[in-house]
Formats: structure tokens, C-alpha cells, sequence
């Protein structure tokens, strides 16, 4: 899967990084200084690269969890994101991640111990505020679990901090270190989850609906929190239908009391983003889709998102309390 590896010289002894060459015995070792060389030279193309990614093994020095964009959130009034990887192993369409990144390449950050402390220090300053933290923001946050083993290494972690909330933000069935832990109900696994005839030609290599169902509802046997995801909402001419069938399928096989939150996003990329992923997939015909720009902002043309929403809104509000509907404001 991975057949080159750039290592920052700083790591190249770390304990993760030995565990990732011993992972690739067959791999390319390149090392460099830091690893912005690699990701951040422009004349790089994105589209070429996602056809077959390495991986860079790297150290991150500051800004280890940030506060979440305006609007984004699941009822906390603190909010904030951090992210253990740069890229996903997944090429959905209509991901930001390839009009924000010069590179498809994935960044690994591997001094986790340093992301733990500014986490607890957050956590520690206000300990009667309840503060909510995201995963899989800049990447899925299982996808490459057998590699990272992150949740294997954050889980206990957030489970000793009692004013502490972790979202997993996932389309990945690699669950396997979830089922080896107990759960605890400030942990919401969290799937994003679209129709099927759009996932199959907009989510290219992530597993199919069914996959993802299959484990929602093993996580859901061993007691995880559950978030659902509809996000983002996309447009195709029978997309009622379409969305109809969804939440079908996904309420036939997951009881609503073990979901923590649902919600629900339509379409939308900053304009200098949208641009760029247009011109490196002008073929491409969701961007063929009665879209517009305001304030910076590409979306579905305003009657369109706000038809797609009621109707959205209204299926769901038929199987959930709206106490757990969280529709996005972004």
C-alpha cells in the first residue's frame, strides 16, 4: 500500500517510526529536515499523487489542537480540532483536504505524548466546562488505525480526562482497536454516510454503505456512542429518493439509543478551494451541479440547499428527537 517513506531526521529513532518501517519492510527510506519540504512545494500535482501516496513521518512543534471554524459542532459551547495526519487514504470529490494541501502525500505526526499535553492543559484550566474535541477533521481518523494506532493510544487517554470529549469522524471499518477497548460515553464514533449511488461516484476507495453500516452496528453491540454524519448532502435529480433510502437503511439497522448526535450539511467549499479542485478534475460532474459563490463560499444555489435541508431535516426528524439533530451553520 505504502511504498515510500520520507522521515524527518529528528524521528528517525522514534518508537512509531520503527514500528512503520518494520510495518513496510520493502519500502523507500528518504529522509529530510522537515517535512514541509516534501508537502508544501507547489509545483505538485494532486491528482497524480493520490493514485499512489507515501507517507511522511514527522514531528509537530505547536498549534496542537485549534478551535473548531464557526458553526461546526455537536451542542458544546468549546470546541476544538487536532489532527494526527495531513490527507486521507480516501479520494471523495468533494473532500477540502485537495484544494487545501498541495500534496497528496499523508503527513504522520508521530510525537502523540505532546498532543496529549496541550489537550489535558485545555482540559485542566476550565475543568467544569464540558470541551469537545474532533478527530478526522484534516484526515479520517481510523482509516490507517492499523498503521497509527491512534485510537489504540488515545482512547485511555481521553477516558482519565472527565470534562474531555473525543469525536472519532470516520468512513473506515477499521474499528478493531474500539472492539479491543471499553467504550465510554464521551467517545462519539462518528460515520459520515451517503446514499449509495452517490458514494459510488463521489467516494472513490472508501468501503460502500452497507461496510459501514456493518460496523455501526458492531460498535453499537459493544456499547460506543454513535454520532451519523449526513454530511455533505449532495445534489442529483432523484436525490429525495435517494436520501429517503438512506435513512431507511440506516435506521433499520441502528436503534436510536445509541446515537449521541446526528448531523447534517449540505455541499459547500471556500471558492479559492473549489477553484482548484476543478482544475484538477474539470471532468468531474458534481461540479457540473447548479452551484454559485457568496462570500467566498461554493454551494448549491440557495433554494436548492434550503429544499435539500427541509426535506433532509424532515425524514430524519422521523426517526430521531430533534434534542440530537445538530444541522451544520457553516
Amino acid at each position: 500500500m505504502i511504498d515510500t517513506l520520507y522521515i524527518e531526521e529528528s524521528v528517525r529513532h522514534h518508537p512509531r517510526t520503527l514500528s512503520i518501517c518494520d510495518r513496510f519492510p520493502q519500502a523507500r527510506i528518504i529522509s529530510c529536515e522537515r517535512y514541509g519540504e516534501v508537502f508544501n512545494p507547489k509545483a505538485q500535482n494532486f491528482r497524480l499523487q493520490k493514485q499512489n501516496p507515501a507517507l511522511i513521518i514527522a514531528e509537530k512543534f505547536n498549534r496542537f489542537a485549534l478551535p473548531v471554524p464557526p458553526g461546526y459542532g455537536i451542542g458544546s459551547d468549546r470546541n476544538y480540532y487536532f489532527s494526527h495526519m495531513y490527507n486521507c487514504l480516501y479520494d471523495c470529490r468533494y473532500c477540502f483536504l485537495q484544494g487545501m494541501y498541495q500534496s497528496a502525500n499523508y503527513v504522520f505526526f508521530v510525537n502523540y505524548e505532546d498532543f496529549q499535553t496541550e489537550i489535558s492543559q485545555i482540559c485542566h484550566a476550565t475543568p467544569d466546562e464540558q470541551i469537545h474535541f474532533f478527530s478526522g477533521y484534516d484526515c479520517d481518523s481510523l482509516a490507517l488505525e492499523p498503521v497509527t494506532h491512534f485510537a489504540e493510544h488515545f482512547l485511555p487517554f481521553f477516558a482519565q480526562i472527565p470534562n474531555a470529549w473525543l469525536e472519532l469522524r470516520t468512513k473506515s471499518t477499521q474499528i478493531r482497536s474500539l472492539l479491543n477497548q471499553q467504550p465510554f460515553s464521551r467517545c462519539i464514533v462518528a460515520f459520515s454516510l451517503s446514499p449509495d449511488e452517490i458514494a459510488q461516484k463521489v467516494e472513490d476507495k472508501a468501503p460502500a454503505l452497507e461496510r459501514r453500516l456493518d460496523a455501526l452496528s458492531k460498535l453499537q453491540d459493544h456499547g460506543w456512542p454513535l454520532g451519523l454524519r449526513f454530511d455533505p448532502l449532495i445534489y442529483q435529480a432523484d436525490y429525495k429518493r435517494q436520501y429517503k433510502k438512506l435513512f431507511e437503511q440506516v435506521f433499520s439497522r441502528i436503534s436510536v439509543d445509541s446515537l449521541h448526535s446526528v448531523s447534517l450539511g449540505v455541499f459547500r467549499l471556500p471558492e479559492k478551494y473549489f477553484k482548484k479542485i476543478h482544475k484538477l478534475y474539470p471532468e468531474e460532474k458534481l461540479f457540473a451541479s447548479p452551484l454559485i459563490t457568496t462570500q467566498k463560499m461554493t454551494s448549491y444555489k440557495t433554494e436548492l440547499e434550503q429544499e435539500m435541508l427541509q426535506y433532509c431535516t424532515e425524514q430524519l426528524l422521523n426517526y430521531i428527537p430533534e434534542s440530537i439533530f445538530f444541522p451544520c451553520k457553516i
